[in-house]
């Protein structure tokens, strides 16, 4: 029957609350002693088993609770006195309190502010005069009190409220509940002291205790937030709330600096349930990831777990955890799950940053071999114009190329070993040029004069990597181009430029935005070996670009920041 009148009391709840605050006002202003007025407390009763805000009401009503409803109703309409009917209607505005700061709507808030405005004056204007026994109130007022006070429900029947914010389920704050009514109880106790100890009148004592509660909010309120450089008892408050008996700060300082000390997730992790097993209200528990798992402390009667994916937790307890020490604890395992995937990931990145220093590796080598070959495959057709017969220029050019050719090999297998940048050999400005003069003489490349305004050092392994790759992809485009012209040229003042440029067609406009930035396919050249040189050239703060790019004129130059060419080389090599 209870769940049949469910939905219609759901929505006409404002209905439900104004008939039930009449019976009330029906059962309080007549005798109680009366069969009557006990029957309208019945029903006022059974009003608030349809309105009340704790159970949903399409929920089926079991045994016990009907028992229960059945047994207050017996003791209502049997027992009902003054001071069951005072503390009834403490409890009813401690509801209605705790229901009035859950809404942000504004017509609704006022609605069950007039609700509890009207409790409360039925309380002390007559409950309470009745409950100790005071003088009778004069005519006026139990005339006022009896047939004016009902004028609020006219008021709250009329009242525009929010619909859309009617549609969410009933919330009573516990706290705020608490509070109404102990400050009910505390005005009522005040008057009856003032009436007690100082021979006070009912009115007189209800005033004098309503400006001590007032001075005393006032009070507290100011010591809560004072506003004149101190934090306040609200600060202080705030903090308890955020430890709730735990070292909760301590913790998360040691959980701080052990992730700035602890590179290694695994050890991460121990020693931060080490240092959990310390809390006061933790007796162990357990963990377990995809990598493993791992226990501290010892079992106990209790436990909460925290289950995800990365990091599930089991937290070992001596008692039962309130809801708030769920939820901090749930914040704790929140906050070492940030951390221990951010140990994962930082382990990952670094894997991740040594496999791509040995991918950039082994692309330079793979051009450095590549082009240790040409230079070999060079000598070779040198020996083969020969025909077998001593010359003294192949002599001399074996002489010249083979220890370069044999030093480029030990620097390639040095650079695999340790696969990182490296800023390598400084070798001077006109040394380096004289050299790959000497190394691309039978290739048709044209060397310009070098401005040298003067003769500073450059990084040898660089400039070879930038001048190889540059002039054996122009040699390869001369393979579509038979009459490309090459020029290199090399510039030394304020800065240093070395630039190699040909007359040949411009670089397709699709190839462009990836050029020099990522890995180009292309079949002749211009690829991951130009991006490769332009990543070395960054690291050791130079900067390789196409500076043209036009039909007839294809420009591709290398220089140097002002950082990078007034740095001191480690040695520098003189050799020819």
């Amino acid at each position: 029957m209870v769940q049949s009148f469910a939905a219609p009391a759901h929505r006409h709840w404002r209905l439900v609350l104004i008939a039930m605050l009449l019976m009330l006002h029906l059962a309080a202003t007549n005798d109680v002693q009366q069969w009557w007025s006990r029957s309208f407390m019945v029903a006022h009763f059974g009003l608030f088993i349809l309105w009340q805000p704790f159970l949903r009401g399409e929920q089926r009503l079991s045994a016990v609770h009907l028992l229960l409803i059945a047994c207050f109703s017996i003791v209502l309409f049997t027992m009902l006195n003054w001071w069951l009917m005072l503390l009834w209607i403490v409890a009813l505005s401690g509801i209605l309190g705790g229901k009035v700061f859950q809404f942000e709507a504004r017509w609704l808030k006022v609605f069950h502010l007039i609700a509890l405005a009207y409790l409360v004056i039925l309380l002390l204007v007559w409950v309470v005069p009745h409950v100790v026994g005071a003088t009778a109130l004069p005519a006026d007022l139990a005339q006022i009190v009896r047939y004016g006070l009902p004028m609020v429900f006219l008021v709250m029947a009329v009242l525009p409220l929010e619909t859309a914010a009617t549609q969410h389920p009933q919330v009573v704050d516990f706290f705020y509940s608490i509070f109404v009514s102990l400050l009910l109880i505390v005005l009522v106790l005040g008057s009856l002291a003032f009436m007690t100890l100082g021979k006070e009148q009912y009115l007189p004592a209800l005033v004098q205790t309503m400006l001590a509660i007032a001075l005393t909010l006032l009070l507290l309120s100011w010591v809560w937030n004072p506003r004149a450089g101190f934090s306040g008892l609200g600060m202080i408050f705030s903090r308890y709330l955020l430890s709730v008996g735990l070292p909760f700060e301590q913790w998360l300082h040691y959980l701080a600096e052990l992730s700035q000390r602890e590179p290694d997730p695994q050890r991460f992790l121990d020693e931060s349930f080490v240092s959990m097993s310390k809390l006061p209200l933790l007796l162990g528990g357990a963990w377990k990831s995809p990598s493993g798992g791992g226990e501290f402390g010892k079992p106990g009667p209790n436990q909460a777990e925290f289950h995800d994916p990365q990091l599930s937790i089991t937290l070992y307890t001596g008692f039962r955890l309130s809801p708030t020490l769920v939820w901090h604890f749930n914040l704790l395992t929140q906050l070492l799950r940030e951390f221990y995937i951010a140990k994962i990931r930082e382990q990952k990145l670094q894997q991740q940053s040594y496999v791509q220093a040995v991918h950039q590796t082994g692309a330079r080598l793979t051009h450095d071999v590549k082009n240790i070959l040409q230079s070999l495959n060079a000598l070779c057709s040198a020996a083969d114009r020969d025909g077998g017969a001593e010359s003294p220029e192949l002599t001399a050019l074996m002489r010249r190329q083979l220890p370069q050719i044999s030093q480029r090999l030990a620097q390639s297998l040095d650079k695999l070993k340790r696969p990182q940048h490296e800023n390598g050999q400084f070798v001077l400005a006109s040394v380096w040029w004289r050299n790959l003069q000497r190394n691309y003489q039978h290739s048709r490349v044209e060397f310009t004069p070098a401005a040298l305004e003067r003769d500073r050092p450059v990084p040898k392994g660089l400039f070879d990597s930038v001048a190889d790759n540059l002039l054996q992809n122009a040699l390869q485009k001369r393979g579509a181009q038979p009459e490309l012209k090459i020029v290199a040229g090399l510039a030394l003042g304020t800065g240093v430029e070395f630039t190699v440029c040909d007359n040949g067609a411009a670089v397709p406009a699709a190839m462009l935005r990836e050029l020099l930035r990522a890995p180009v396919p292309s079949d002749s050249g211009l690829g991951i070996g130009l991006f490769q040189a332009a990543e070395q050239a960054i690291s050791q703060g130079y900067t390789l670009a196409l500076s043209a790019n036009r039909d007839g004129t294809v420009c591709f130059a290398l220089t140097a920041n002002a950082a990078a060419f007034t740095a001191a080389p480690d040695t520098v090599d003189s050799r020819p």
